[in-house]
């Protein structure tokens, strides 16, 4: 059988399962990214969720002696909803990557069948054939994979952007000994452009593709102590994620599209009620959460996301459930953020609040609560005396 002839059969399967781009690109290691990798994890840009070896990032014959080539592959997830958000009260909102079921299943299974297809194919040595696939929780670093495999190419903002579905797509990847002829490489498109970089509120984005990943509102949704207070407003009630170096994006300006059902995100998944994600049980929170990409982290980072969502949208209603949390919940970090925003709310009831967190203050004992009760009371103490 040809090689091109393989490679045909492979992008055709690729179409009929639902796959909307595929590229290929031989398994040479990724040398230019031992310095940036390095560069990234000695400045402590890193968050910490990236495969820890940066050897096993670039080379892929760590992966399994003898790989030849590598198959990218894109899928394109819908960036509009197209149910009606309710006004009923307030909402949160997850960052559309994590819309629909969690696209490491959906990427881990489309990589499955298109590998099932393979191993079908006639071919001398094809019972030698080995595949290794992965998603982001890998060990490449997928956008370069990608770009090298000619889907796209990195932008400014770190992300693949293609021609056809801007950014907004989900990278795979499958590592093979079948030697395939590669694909020429993605081209920088960004051009003079930073519009990523100047929209970006915290400065994350350094302007060459890589970032600080600390500074990253994304990340930092997805901590599990207590926000620093500088990242606190600007996350509004985003309570997973972070879309903005994406928004404003030129190349993904109408940018929609709606190609697999598993994507479709649900209202009151990705848009849900702040206030009621305050009392969800384990079990509850799995039924409603469990099969995002963004609960991943389990439910105390969203429901802490959601205590400062409350404050960021002057939800005043929400004072007797966070005052609730503070008396009762077990969590720390729960009660420390719903100080926090129980002083941004409270204030034109300044003197009660003072009066409630000075009594209550005698009752605790974790060391980040008191410097929250110490923070809220000072700024209570402010407006009663200005």
């Amino acid at each position: 059988m040809a090689l091109q002839t393989l490679k045909e059969q492979i992008i055709a399967e690729s179409r009929r399962l639902g796959i909307d781009k595929i590229g290929f690109t031989t398994a040479m290691p990724f040398t230019e990214l031992e310095e940036p990798l390095n560069r990234q994890r000695e400045l402590g840009h890193n968050s910490g969720f990236e495969h820890q070896n940066i050897p096993e990032r670039i080379y892929p014959e760590l992966t399994f002696e003898g790989p030849q080539s590598i198959i990218a592959i894109a899928l394109a997830y819908p960036t509009k909803i197209r149910e009606e958000i309710p006004k009923d009260e307030k909402r949160g909102m997850f960052a559309r990557a994590s819309w629909g079921v969690d696209y490491h299943q959906i990427l881990a299974e489309k990589m499955q069948q298109l590998v099932a297809f393979i191993e079908t194919l006639q071919a001398p040595d094809a019972e030698t054939w080995r595949f290794a696939p992965q998603v982001d929780t890998g060990e490449f670093v997928d956008v370069a994979v990608a770009q090298r495999a000619g889907l796209g190419f990195v932008g400014r903002n770190g992300l693949l952007i293609t021609k056809e579905y801007g950014s907004f797509v989900y990278l795979g990847e499958i590592v093979t000994n079948i030697a395939l002829e590669p694909d020429e490489p993605g081209v920088f498109g960004c051009g003079d452009c930073t519009r990523c970089i100047k929209a970006c509120p915290t400065q994350a984005l350094l302007g060459d593709g890589s970032m600080n990943a600390q500074r990253c509102l994304s990340y930092q949704t997805q901590t599990k102590g207590v926000m620093p207070e500088e990242y606190r407003k600007k996350i509004r009630n985003v309570i997973y994620g972070c879309d903005i170096c994406q928004l404003v994006c030129p190349y993904n300006q109408d940018k929609d599209f709606h190609f697999h059902q598993e994507m479709e995100p649900a209202v009151d998944e990705v848009y849900p009620k702040l206030r009621p994600m305050l009392k969800l049980s384990n079990k509850e929170f799995k039924q409603q959460f469990g099969h995002l990409a963004g609960a991943w982290r389990g439910k105390k980072p969203l429901q802490r996301n959601a205590i400062i969502a409350l404050a960021n949208t002057g939800d005043k209603e929400s004072l007797p459930l966070l005052w609730e949390l503070v008396q009762e919940d077990p969590r720390p970090v729960i009660r420390a953020t719903a100080l926090w925003s129980i002083s941004r709310l409270g204030k034109k009831d300044a003197a009660l609040w003072q009066e409630r967190l000075t009594q209550r203050q005698a009752q605790e004992k974790d060391p980040e609560v008191l410097q929250a009760y110490q923070e809220a009371l000072a700024v209570f103490e402010k407006k009663l005396h200005p």
